[in-house]
């Protein structure tokens, strides 16, 4: 069963590090880790390549999070291996691994982006209807303000409500507060550009310039 365990956060890890920006870059020709934030993320994909390319990016990176989760789901299930405490634990734990190797995959120097758009694949795959509770508090929040940053905390303070409301056992509450804090210093830097005007807004994001695909 370790063995087992072990295979599946490997796994994880592994498809985290795959990164929709890859794809983007194959489009425009454009690696994005090299402009406008510097790192492979969908909300720098969206600043250097216009929303569009944003999109895509965060797709390819939501649907890592779905697959690892739904994928690790499929086999506890189907080989009634563990019980349903063991169950919500390691379905944290292979979002946790897919969430590490997203922001620090090692093929990059452990260089990523900040695991936003997969934390919204794991919590649709987790418990959908608070997925979409989430997403939808995310746009709503980030449409109101004009600040993505502001959307991404309000998903993950559902992230973690729902993980201590729905989930058996204190270790998937101590992972999820894990991500969250993590994120919280991944983003250090955007807060202190809010907190000096300049940080990015959304709407400058919906008028840029896309480059064709």
């Amino acid at each position: 069963m370790v063995v087992w365990i072990i295979c599946v956060l490997i796994i994880s890890y592994l498809v985290g590090a795959i990164h929709g920006s890859k794809v983007a870059q194959f489009f425009s020709g454009v690696n994005i880790k090299n402009e406008g934030l510097k790192n492979s993320g969908a909300s720098n994909a969206a600043i250097v390549l216009g929303m569009k390319y944003g999109v895509l990016v965060a797709l390819i990176d939501i649907l890592k999070g779905v697959f690892v989760i739904s994928g690790t789901r499929f086999f506890m299930q189907h080989f009634s291996l563990f019980s349903d405490v063991e169950q919500d634990l390691l379905l944290y734990l292979a979002g946790a691994a897919v969430i590490l190797g997203h922001n620090f995959p090692i093929y990059t120097r452990f260089k990523g982006g900040k695991g936003t758009a997969s934390i919204i694949g794991i919590l649709f795959a987790i418990y959908w209807p608070i997925g979409l509770i989430g997403l939808l508090l995310l746009i709503g929040t980030t449409f109101l303000t004009d600040y993505l940053l502001i959307g991404v905390f309000v998903f993950y303070f559902v992230f973690v409500g729902g993980t201590i409301w729905f989930t058996e056992g204190f270790a998937s509450i101590v992972i999820a507060s894990f991500l969250f804090v993590m994120a919280l210093i991944l983003h250090i830097e955007n807060f202190r550009r809010l907190a000096s005007n300049e940080e990015p807004r959304i709407s400058a994001f919906l008028r840029k310039k896309k480059p064709s695909m």
